[in-house]
């Protein structure tokens, strides 16, 4: 099994600066791949490796914001339109993939000829119930409810992932404020995180921060790498005690 990092970088980044932060897990042994997110950028993410479309067998949404959710557009047409495609399987938490159709996509995908379209017409769907997970290729993924965007009284929905790969134990945070408290344990039942981080001296306060980062413990500094990362110079993860940040197109090997 092998993690590919399409980007690493936040939602705004120039593409020759890393892409948005989408992941690739691909199963050596059957070819499959799964793609965590699939962002605005992911056509030209994926294509840059050499990959296309027609080699996403499944995708997992942790939330709607475009950088995670933009491509699918172009997933799901293309894959409509090949006759050789199968229906690529679609996972999300429930509450997310009840707005994903009204909220992100119906406007450029309910317009096809002759038919009423709907998310069923292009993905095989698998809601994902709170507190639950999703088996894909015999890996059992273990959603995490993450605080990413409060606005008003409202939590956006979003979800990192925690799962096993030969005896490893990843947790991927996906989109998160700098909240120790709440993934203390997640942190500490991990082998290795993979942590979003922002670098930006104008904070956006929707996600975890360098400069709080580096407050957590040593210990679970130690099994984490960084993405999600802003435009200019990084500082110096590894001096700070991190893995370092992941770059693009970066592979680690399970």
């Amino acid at each position: 099994m092998k993690l590919v990092f399409i980007g690493s970088g936040s939602a705004f980044i120039p593409h020759e600066q890393n892409y948005q932060s989408n992941i690739l897990l691909i199963d050596e042994k059957t070819n499959k791949k799964l793609l965590m997110d699939c962002g605005s950028d992911a056509r030209h993410a994926l294509g840059d490796l050499g990959y296309s479309y027609q080699d996403i067998n499944a995708v997992y949404i942790s939330h709607l914001h475009a950088d995670h959710v933009g491509g699918l557009e172009w997933l799901a047409l293309s894959t409509k339109f090949n006759p050789s495609c199968q229906k690529p399987d679609l996972y999300a938490n429930k509450e997310v993939m009840g707005n994903l159709w009204e909220h992100s996509l119906s406007g450029g995908m309910s317009t096809l000829q002759g038919v009423n379209a709907n998310l069923e017409t292009f993905f095989e769907t698998h809601p994902i119930a709170e507190n639950a997970g999703f088996l894909w290729e015999n890996i059992h993924f273990q959603t995490v409810r993450t605080v990413h965007v409060v606005s008003g009284f409202t939590f956006m929905p979003s979800y990192g992932l925690l799962f096993t790969l030969n005896g490893m134990r990843i947790f991927i945070t996906t989109d998160t404020q700098f909240m120790p408290n709440q993934l203390v344990d997640f942190y500490r039942d991990s082998d290795i995180i993979f942590q979003d981080c922002e670098t930006s001296p104008a904070r956006s306060k929707v996600h975890a921060h360098f400069e709080e980062l580096i407050t957590l413990d040593e210990s679970i500094r130690a099994k984490m790498w960084l993405y999600h990362h802003n435009v200019g110079a990084l500082p110096n993860a590894t001096e700070h005690g991190f893995r370092g940040f992941v770059g693009r197109g970066q592979v680690f090997e399970f």
